[in-house]
């Protein structure tokens, strides 16, 4: 095994290191079915783990002004099929506009940040990247999946899934306290997750920490229609969904 590539979602980065501890070579790389598909993937010669790699040859990728990234090359879709009106909005003047917003390092390895259309901006004008602040909340073990929510907004609240693996253990140290979809309310374990969120905002500024958040009545699944077949949140069922509990955090 030479090699194996990771793509579809972001890598995390210590499952990354796990990987390569291993002496396992795993190439994290970055496209888009308009782009037949694959833009740019991590060499195994020289890899970065916390990037998407360089642009495969004969690809050029360029930033916007707002960060978008821009792709253009023989490898690019010549439209959509019977849709010319967002043919023209996604493809301008030769360069696929992917609406991902990202990062060129000084070696030209290519980072992605999150989607542009999902960037929260606070009413004070921050740029927030939701993503990132996400991944974070979801590296403590007591978390499985987490919502950041603050458009127009003057700080973040979230809503978080607790982690199965955490629930199971809280029943055990908490004398069997209820069937397991029975201890959503207990504050007890609340104390736990606001704990889990008190070390997770000191890995974020202070614009991106989570000053107050309410716990999902359910895991965000395909079949509940909160999360894409791909495994990505559905951000706007999810607010849809909770959106008078959001209100009650603001």
């Amino acid at each position: 095994l030479k090699a194996m590539v990771s793509g579809g979602a972001p890598l995390n980065f210590d499952v990354g290191i796990f990987f390569s501890a291993l002496g396992l070579r795993l190439l994290q790389g970055y496209g888009q079915t308009e782009a037949a598909p694959v833009i740019s993937c991590n060499p195994s010669s020289k890899i970065k783990l916390d990037t998407v790699g360089l642009p495969l040859a004969h690809v050029e990728v360029q930033l916007a002004d707002d960060g978008e990234i821009l792709v253009r090359g023989p490898l690019l879709m010549t439209g959509y099929w019977g849709q010319p009106k967002i043919t023209n909005e996604t493809l301008r003047g030769g360069w696929l506009h992917t609406g991902d917003i990202g990062a060129i390092d000084a070696d030209g390895y290519i980072t992605i940040t999150d989607r542009k259309k999902d960037i929260i901006v606070l009413s004070g004008g921050d740029n927030i990247s939701p993503q990132r602040v996400e991944g974070i909340l979801c590296l403590e073990p007591e978390i499985e999946q987490a919502i950041v929510i603050g458009d127009k907004r003057k700080h973040l609240v979230g809503i978080l899934v607790p982690s199965e693996d955490f629930l199971k253990e809280w029943l055990k140290t908490n004398d069997g306290a209820a069937e397991l979809e029975q201890t959503q309310n207990d504050l007890r374990r609340r104390d736990a997750i606001s704990d889990a969120v008190h070390r997770a905002n000191k890995s974020l500024s202070v614009i991106e920490q989570i000053r107050r958040f309410a716990l999902a009545e359910q895991p965000f699944t395909v079949d509940n229609e909160m999360l894409t077949p791909t495994m990505k949140n559905r951000r706007h069922k999810i607010i849809e969904h909770y959106g008078e509990t959001i209100e009650t955090l603001y």
